[in-house]
């Protein structure tokens, strides 16, 4: 079976990003979980909490250098793959690309050694610092790749010139229209998974009866995090969804299933949608609650995928089911903390062993809403690289298909021994758990002042 160049180039750049998207949704949540341990050591001195961060941060360690190993072929990719699009629009994509360097990775390989090896040799308060400015790069990472992805969505602030993009305004560019609701929108992301993963290794040290203590302390606070941030998350969504229709209306026509511009819109709980008829399949619908969501009016218009050419409409299953994917794992996952905080009432949190087989099991589901996300985000884009400017097709490299293609199946084989092998020192870890750690515990420097003696044990 023979692909065209333009879908073996948008299948590997997907197989690419979706395999390096698992790491920084992780880890930017992680590595606040591991600043919050090391600061309660800190604040306590009490030593489960030096042994959880021990702990996790070989686990954030871990992640952090496959994340950053699999996302340097990106930048390749976009050069060998995207050639054209780089030549139109690269005077924006490149110098963001280049903040993120200068703050993110300048961060990020200026204190991770600190963080990794240097507890005994900066001081405790020295070492949180350096912590937090791990932590700190990456916040900026997502803060610079957001920027970017949200200008592709909602380009603003350029000029063309001679068919190129030149940079009008700076801060019109960072800031466009839809970077807030991203940022914070893929940031919750991030603590949410970071939440489920800890709970679900904590799970499963309780169903195995293991590391008792340090499991209560991290299903503790995973829960309540969990907890606090999905509310929020789905007040982002809703907001998200009010600005992606005005500025991208025929990507909200395919997430709800809209072929007609109409009034009283109804919220479509499944549907099979036809494209080529241009109409749905087997419907299940509550009438009048999609305008309630969308434009908070039962009575709201909202605008139909017929409004545009077919040629300009986005591929509406992927989008239609995506979208629902992501939903129903973030209802799922919000009522999966609400048993939590029923149990925390009843003292039956640690205690409860259905539910934290269910914990256990829920460990992938994030990452699954996360890959659902993107798709509804760049699928929802199609037939356009940068919204309404440049399309798809006029952006790839004039390549042979079987180059492209022979790279796509070495970096399926690549990240495939990649990522077994990371899960492999991963559940290894996990086994060991905090107990295991090879490492001399040290004491904070105000526990040495306020005993006066300088001994270590």
């Amino acid at each position: 079976m023979e692909f065209d160049l333009l879908l073996l180039s948008r299948m590997q750049f997907a197989f690419t990003i979706g395999f390096h998207i698992i790491f920084p949704s992780l880890n930017i949540g992680l590595g606040a979980f591991v600043f919050y341990l090391e600061a309660k050591w800190m604040q306590t001195n009490n030593e489960i909490y030096w042994r959880l961060y021990d702990f996790w941060v070989k686990i954030f360690a871990l992640s952090f250098g496959v994340g950053v190993v699999s996302g340097l072929v990106l930048s390749y990719e976009l050069g060998a793959n995207w050639s054209v699009y780089t030549e139109i629009g690269g005077r924006v994509l490149g110098p963001l690309i280049s903040y993120e360097v200068l703050t993110a990775f300048f961060l990020e390989a200026g204190f991770l050694g600190i963080m990794l090896f240097g507890i005994n040799k900066v001081g405790p308060k020295m070492h949180l610092f350096a912590t937090g400015m791990v932590v700190l790069g990456t916040l900026a990472s997502n803060f610079w790749i957001l920027s970017a992805n949200s200008w592709m969505q909602t380009p603003i602030g350029y000029e063309f010139i001679n068919g190129k993009i030149f940079v009008e305004s700076w801060w019109d560019v960072i800031f466009n229209p839809s970077f807030p609701y991203r940022l914070f929108h893929m940031m919750l992301a991030s603590f949410i998974t970071a939440s489920v993963v800890i709970s679900a290794i904590s799970c499963w040290w309780l169903v195995k009866k293991i590391h008792y203590e340090y499991a209560r302390k991290c299903l503790s606070v995973s829960m309540l995090v969990m907890l606090i941030i999905l509310p929020i998350q789905m007040y982002i969504g809703d907001a998200h969804d009010r600005n992606t229709l005005a500025h991208q209306p025929m990507k909200i026509a395919a997430v709800e299933g809209i072929w007609e511009t109409d009034k009283n819109i109804p919220l479509l709980l499944f549907a099979i949608p036809d494209q080529k008829a241009a109409k749905n399949l087997y419907e299940v619908a509550i009438p009048h609650l999609g305008s309630l969501i969308l434009t908070h009016t039962f009575d709201g218009e909202v605008a139909g995928l017929k409004s545009v050419p077919p040629e300009d409409r986005p591929p509406v299953s992927v989008v239609f089911f995506a979208f629902r994917i992501m939903v129903g794992i973030g209802m799922l996952l919000f009522a999966i903390s609400i048993i939590g905080l029923y149990l925390r009432f009843r003292r039956k949190l640690y205690d409860t062993p259905w539910f934290h087989k269910i914990c256990v099991l829920m460990a992938p589901l994030p990452f699954l809403a996360i890959w659902a996300g993107w798709t509804v985000t760049e699928v929802g884009r199609q037939p356009f690289t940068i919204y309404g400017l440049l399309r798809t097709k006029d952006s790839v490299s004039p390549l042979a298909g079987s180059v492209v293609e022979i790279s796509l199946i070495l970096f399926i084989l690549i990240y495939s021994f990649v990522f077994i092998s990371y899960l492999v020192f991963l559940f290894r870890a996990i086994h060991k758990g905090p107990h295991e750690v090879n490492s001399k515990m040290p004491i904070p420097m105000y526990s040495i002042i306020s005993a006066g003696t300088a001994d270590k044990n």
